[in-house]
């Protein structure tokens, strides 16, 4: 398995197709961090101005999404871009057979191909906020602190867990089809479903089984659409990503939140390891859906037969 880890990773550092990747990728980064630093004269008149590092990947201007923001929405394409023909590319170009006939473990194949895809999604993140980090802490003139490092690198955990499920559903969707091409549509729509028209479903629903005819009924239909949004890992990354790097969000509960904010209530500085456990859930699940996809490719990959592919 080292070995053809070692030969997937060199197959993405030379290939053209990972060098747009990472282009695109630090000019997100570069339109995030302009977006932060005209958004963050705003957002340092409030009590949390002594988190300002943390800002730079929290805040936008209004027109231009933040960092977080860009990892949520353009994130799962680099892990797709990644995956979408690890496996069916390799059996259209006949390379998988003659692999195959080496002395190595079919298994290898997809753990490989799948650890792989984690680093050098590992390096796009790291490189995109580092590049963040750095110009904008020469721009802002201010040093993190330690809790601001730590909590940095748990929300770049979270883009890595989060990118890489995206990465292991496109290997599982090129595991199950033939063609590049259906791989593809297959896994951009599920993409487009989740990011574009999911809210609007769950809006649609919770409005057909909850009108809003009594007060009872809104709370409980906002209280219904909070927990269906959560099916999405979208929603689990944003509102993990911004409980980490909004230190003065102490629920995620949504009805909380707006009575919190018109009753006048005090600010207070949760520590990183109270955040960690409001957010422990939503770990979990983007773990278990990242874990869940590679499994479910690995099964499938292991009872394929490649000789008639």
């Amino acid at each position: 398995m080292y070995a053809l880890f070692r030969k997937e990773i060199a197959d993405h550092l030379d290939s053209l197709r990972f060098l747009i990747v990472f282009a695109m990728a630090l000019l997100l980064a570069g339109v995030s961090l302009y977006s932060a630093l005209g958004g963050l004269s705003g957002a340092m008149g409030n009590d949390a101005s002594s988190f300002v590092f943390l800002r730079l990947f929290a805040v936008g201007n209004g027109s231009i999404p933040s960092f977080a923001a860009f990892i949520m929405l353009v994130g799962p394409l680099f892990g797709l871009i990644l995956g979408f023909d690890s496996i069916n590319g390799e059996k259209n170009a006949g390379t998988l057979n003659r692999l195959l006939a080496q002395p190595i473990h079919r298994d290898a194949v997809i753990n490989g191909k799948f650890l792989a895809g984690v680093v050098m999604i590992s390096i796009i993140v790291l490189s995109m906020t580092l590049l963040v980090s750095g110009v904008g802490l020469f721009r802002i003139g201010i040093p993190p602190s330690g809790e601001e490092v730590f909590r940095l690198m748990v929300f770049t955990f979270f883009s890595i867990v989060y990118i890489s499920f995206w990465m292991g559903l496109s290997i599982l969707f090129s595991v199950l089809t033939r063609h590049v091409a259906t791989s593809v549509l297959s896994v951009v729509g599920v993409w487009l479903i989740f990011a574009i028209f999911f809210g609007l479903i769950v809006q649609g629903l919770t409005t057909a089984l909850y009108p809003p005819v009594t007060e009872e009924l809104a709370v409980r239909a906002v209280e219904f659409q909070q927990q269906f949004m959560r099916v999405s890992p979208s929603q689990l990354f944003t509102e993990a990503t911004g409980t980490i790097l909004d230190p003065t969000r102490n629920t995620l509960n949504y009805l909380q939140m707006i009575e919190h904010y018109y009753t006048g209530g005090v600010t207070g500085m949760l520590p990183l390891g109270q955040s960690l456990l409001l957010v422990w859930p939503h770990l979990v699940g983007l773990l278990a859906l990242m874990l869940t996809s590679f499994v479910a490719s690995y099964i499938v990959f292991m009872k394929q037969e490649i000789r008639g592919a």
